[in-house]
């Protein structure tokens, strides 16, 4: 009996790439400005810090993630169906991803990690750097994706373009959805043979 093997194949979009590529811009920046303004940490917890803490990186990381979450949100997934309760959806997501990078940023100063200067000035550098690579992404990159994704190493690589796709999350879901309901028909009229 031959054994048939599976290779877990990945695949990538070019907007997730692009995010990840701001994330890392993001903690590069991170640690530049940490370097430069070269404070320490809160002497309150007692413990000898290596790092110093201005600003907070897991302030900053929320807040570019909030800040990018939110814009991509806003203008970027769109569902025709029902305007009522796309708003309430958004609003609803919008909030959470705020009040998480809020927690995070209070959670620092709360314990004793980072001073309330710390947490605000990561912030605001990564309220700035998110919109900022918000913007970068949907004027700059977003008409290459198209030609990016037909290069054949990102065909090799299963690097897709769904930029032109007006909500990924529904598409995403009713693609799934479809392709289930095909195979499990299928199944069944193969076992019923």
């Amino acid at each position: 009996m031959k054994r048939v093997t599976r290779r877990k194949i990945v695949s990538a979009d070019n907007g997730t790439i692009t995010f990840f590529v701001g994330a890392l811009i993001n903690e590069g920046i991170n640690l530049v400005l940490k370097n430069i303004i070269a404070e320490p940490r809160p002497v309150q917890r007692g413990g000898l810090y290596t790092e110093y803490g201005m600003p907070s990186s897991h302030s900053q990381m929320m807040w570019f993630f909030a800040s990018y979450s939110v814009l991509f949100l806003i203008f970027r997934l769109h569902h025709i169906s029902n305007y009522v309760m796309e708003l309430l959806w958004k609003v609803l997501v919008a909030v959470g991803l705020i009040t998480a990078a809020a927690i995070v940023a209070y959670s620092r100063v709360y314990l004793l990690y980072h001073s309330w200067a710390q947490v605000l000035l990561g912030a605001m550098v990564g309220m700035l750097l998110g919109c900022g690579w918000f913007v970068v992404v949907h004027v700059l990159f977003t008409p290459l994706f198209p030609t990016v994704a037909s290069w054949s190493v990102c065909e090799r690589l299963m690097i897709r373009d769904t930029s032109l796709i007006p909500n990924i999350l529904w598409f995403e879901y009713t693609h799934a959805r479809t392709e289930s309901r095909a195979r499990n028909r299928k199944l069944t009229s193969m076992k019923s043979q």
